[in-house]
C-alpha cells in the first residue's frame, strides 16, 4: 500500500465518523450524470463511457448499504434520451439490459423498475419486469431503475391512473375534484408506497433536477458533485452524507 492509499483510508475512515447514523437518509436518488463527458475527455467511444458509468453501479449499491440506505433510485435513461439515434440508444440500452441483469446475479437487491415502460423496446421492458419478479423476495435494500423515466410523463401517467380508478369505482369528475388531495397522486406515482428521497446526488457539476422525481423531491435535500459518475469515489459518496447529515432540514418551510 502506498502512501495516497494509506492517506485516503484515513480520510475515508475520518469522514465516515462524522455521519451519525440517525442522520443517514432513508432514500437516496442518483443522478448519474458524465459518462459521456468523461469518455470524451478519455478520447473514448460513448458506449465506453457509459460502460464505465454501469460498473460504478455496483460499487454504489455497496457503498449505501454499508452506509445503512434503504432506498436508492438510479436514474440511468430519461424519456429525452429516447430521442438520441438509433445506434447510440440500441448500444446504451444494451449496456443497461446488462447492467440490470448483472444486478440480479448479485442476489443482493430488490429491484424495481421505474418509468414509462410503454415507451421502451419491449424486450427491454420485458427484462425489466422479469428483474423485478426474480428478486422481489430478496431482503437487501430496494433499487429503484429508472429507464425511459421523466418526472412530468410520471405525473402525467399516475393523473391518468388515478382518473381510469375514479372512473372503474363510477366516480364523477366532479366527486374527484372535490376529494382530491396530494396523497391521492402520490399513490399513484411509479414509487407508490416508497418513502420519498431525503437526498439527491447528481454528478458532473451540473446543478438542476432535469426533471429526476419532480413530485418526490419536493423536501429533499441536493448534492451536487463536480466529478463525472465513473469518477464518483467513496469519499464522495461520505462527502454527500456528511453534507446531508449536516443540514436542518425544513421541509419547504
Amino acid at each position: 500500500m502506498g502512501l495516497s492509499d494509506l492517506v485516503y483510508g484515513i480520510y475515508e475512515r475520518r469522514l465516515a465518523a462524522q455521519i451519525p447514523a440517525d442522520r443517514v437518509p432513508r432514500h437516496v436518488g442518483v443522478i448519474v450524470d458524465g459518462n459521456r463527458r468523461w469518455a470524451s475527455e478519455q478520447g473514448a467511444s460513448s458506449s465506453a463511457g457509459h460502460r464505465a458509468g454501469a460498473a460504478k453501479i455496483v460499487e454504489f449499491l455497496g457503498w449505501c448499504d454499508e452506509a445503512g440506505v434503504e432506498v436508492v433510485t438510479l436514474w440511468l435513461l430519461s424519456t429525452d434520451n429516447l430521442k438520441r439515434p438509433p445506434a447510440e440508444l440500441d448500444a446504451l440500452l444494451g449496456i443497461i439490459e446488462n447492467t440490470v441483469s448483472g444486478l440480479v446475479e448479485q442476489g443482493r437487491w430488490r429491484l424495481h423498475p421505474v418509468g414509462a415502460l410503454d415507451l421502451l423496446p419491449a424486450p427491454t421492458a420485458r427484462m425489466l419486469k422479469e428483474a423485478e419478479e426474480a428478486t422481489a423476495t430478496i431482503e437487501g435494500s430496494l433499487v429503484n431503475v429508472a429507464v425511459g423515466y421523466g418526472g412530468r410523463r410520471e405525473v402525467v401517467d399516475a393523473v391518468r391512473s388515478l382518473l381510469a380508478e375514479a372512473a372503474a369505482s363510477g366516480k364523477s369528475l366532479d366527486e374527484l375534484a372535490c376529494d382530491l388531495e396530494p396523497e391521492h397522486i402520490a399513490e399513484h406515482l411509479y414509487t407508490e408506497g416508497q418513502p420519498d428521497p431525503d437526498l439527491v446526488i447528481r454528478t458532473s457539476g451540473e446543478q438542476r433536477l432535469s426533471g429526476f422525481l419532480l413530485w418526490q423531491s419536493a423536501h429533499s435535500e441536493f448534492y451536487f458533485c463536480e466529478a463525472y459518475w465513473p469518477d464518483f469515489r467513496h469519499v464522495d459518496f461520505l462527502r454527500a452524507l456528511r453534507s446531508y447529515a449536516e443540514r436542518e432540514r425544513r421541509f419547504g418551510a
